[in-house]
């Protein structure tokens, strides 16, 4: 029975039970432990043995590298070309780096994508993300490179003497944008592209209820006209706009409302640790307004009712809440309008920030996409990444890509450049590149960036992020059901919620979370115990066999 059982290990050698005599059990035993330490190894190559990233002393411009860069971009070929010409021209300043993009349609994909890689090894090495997905990248030791030594690199780091573009300095870099980059006690990334939230507002129907719009939204402000605006004829139409279909109030991020609205109050949400504050009276009294509304029907999601820009264009909207990044699509002259001519209504688009609870300290959160660099065995390869990561911060790129939606440029030097003003200046010029609310959206966030902010990052922020969102979506769902929302309500909505998103395993103190809250284990890791079981297993059935043969003897 032993000639039978043989093995083809490294480097196609055969070993055979037989030819060492071994019993059965231990020819088990020696093989599950071979593979487990084969696994062992394996496992941490890609996920934990890459060495800490060093500057290079030169860049070596004598050898061709290969970079992959990951970049998000929903079908928009605009920012797709911006893209693709940013590649051409960095390959024509660097002849021996060649950039391989892939483009995805959501972060959330590329996420899953690192997270699958990271295992393997095989991650990009230039990554559009966001710094919540970036902690739990970090999970990993040495798999996102720390930038702090490359920016301040006096020939390659930002501003560098020896970079082959006019890059931005790191005093050039928007702080309040690049604090945001910040995990731990270091930078793990530099930022691309901002916005925020705003609130797209419909003048006229306001003015036709009676109200002055003011500079600065309020809650209350909001809640009042809002309801007002659900006013009916004796046919059973709206009165403010004659139509059978009218909701007020539709925010597109019910996470980022909820955020808001409890930093604006100075409540909890979480701590720098991850430790989640967010179950609290605070929230409660959030929940229990919303849900009041809801009830009328003077206020819904996105994820209910569908995009607030459709319901706005319509004039079955009077305050719609989304991105600055979404101003295209707001207003009756939107160059992205998205329902048929005869939909359309016409009214004056008023630009706001989102509605505060304090006017004169007013907080709004800080969004959008920042660049990471993933590490490589190769310094050399991991220099050619932070090369091409700087240079999309160039104002040539910068500006482009900034005048496509409502984003704002993360440096002052191309915020300030004469080229980027000028642009500003002609907002109305055109209902295109120079479309008026698009350009107002981002004057919003570039006047405003010392009230933004941004929520703690650590391992189960964007699960937390998640939940936020999600208790606002269940109390407007279970109202239009017709169910109460009282504090028996919560209690039970928040206990699902904690479950749900596991926010009970994420750790109280010191960042410590719990194995599950991290998802499954990789596939490597489960084959891994698995072996070790019946290497054990194998450890049992030698004891067995000894014991047999003594009493034979």
């Amino acid at each position: 029975m032993l000639k039978l059982l043989s093995f083809r290990l490294w480097k196609g050698k055969e070993w055979s039970a037989a030819q060492t005599r071994l019993p059965l059990p231990v020819a088990l035993l020696v093989c599950g432990v071979a593979v487990a330490c084969s696994l062992v190894l394996t496992a941490c190559h890609g996920s934990q043995g890459s060495e800490a990233f060093a500057v290079p002393e030169e860049w070596d411009s004598s050898k061709q590298y290969t970079i992959t860069f990951w970049a998000k971009n929903d079908t928009n070929k605009t920012q797709t070309k911006i893209y693709e010409n940013a590649i051409t021209s960095f390959e024509k300043l660097y002849p021996n780096i060649n950039v391989d993009m892939k483009l995805y349609t959501d972060y959330g994909k590329i996420y899953n994508d690192v997270i699958t890689n990271i295992s393997t090894n095989t991650t990009p090495n230039v990554c559009i993300t966001y710094p919540d997905h970036i902690a739990t990248y970090l999970t990993g030791s040495n798999v996102v490179v720390p930038l702090d030594d490359l920016f301040a690199d006096e020939r390659y780091g930002l501003g560098g003497s020896e970079l082959a573009f006019d890059g931005p300095t790191q005093d050039e870099i928007v702080p309040e944008f690049l604090s945001e980059c910040v995990l731990g006690e270091s930078h793990y990334a530099i930022p691309y592209m901002r916005s925020t939230e705003i609130c797209y507002v419909n003048k006229t129907f306001v003015e036709k209820l009676g109200y002055e719009l003011p500079d600065v939204l309020t809650w209350d402000f909001i809640w009042e006209v809002a309801e007002a605006a659900t006013a009916k004829n004796a046919d059973g139409t709206y009165a403010v706009n004659g139509q059978k279909v009218m909701i007020p109030f539709i925010d597109k991020s019910t996470d980022n409302m909820m955020i808001q609205m409890l930093y604006q109050q100075g409540a909890p949400y979480s701590t720098d640790e991850g430790e989640v504050q967010i179950f609290n009276d605070t929230t409660r009294e959030i929940l229990k307004t919303i849900a009041s509304h809801a009830k009328t029907g003077a206020f819904s999601t996105f994820k209910i009712s569908s995009y607030p820009a459709n319901f706005l264009n319509a004039g079955q909207c009077i305050f719609a809440i989304d991105s600055s990044a979404g101003a295209t699509w707001m207003g009756s002259n939107a160059p992205l309008v998205d329902i048929s001519p005869d939909k359309l209504v016409q009214f004056e688009t008023a630009v706001r920030m989102v509605p505060q609870y304090d006017p004169a300290n007013p907080k709004m959160i800080s969004q959008g996409p920042s660049i990471c660099i993933f590490n490589k065995q190769d310094s050399q390869e991991v220099l050619a990444s932070w090369l091409f990561a700087q240079y999309l911060l160039t104002n040539d790129v910068q500006i482009a890509y900034a005048q496509t939606e409502g984003y704002a440029p993360v440096t002052t030097k191309a915020q300030e450049s004469a080229e980027y003003q000028d642009y500003l200046s002609r907002a109305g010029e055109d209902n295109n590149d120079h479309y008026n609310v698009k350009i107002e959206a981002t004057r919003v966030l570039m006047d405003n960036a010392s009230n933004t902010f941004v929520t703690p990052v650590f391992n189960g922020s964007t699960s937390l992020r998640d939940a936020s969102g999600q208790l606002i979506e269940d109390v407007t769902k279970s109202t239009r059901r017709k169910q109460t929302v009282d504090d028996a309500y919560l209690d039970a909505l928040f206990d699902d919620t904690k479950s749900l998103y596991k926010l009970d395993q994420l750790g109280s103190a010191a960042g410590v979370v719990d194995r599950d809250a991290l998802g499954p284990l990789p596939r490597a890791s489960k084959i891994l115990l698995g072996t070790l079981v019946v290497a054990w297993i194998g450890i049992a059935a030698v004891a067995l066999h000894d014991e047999m043969e003594k009493r034979k003897a």
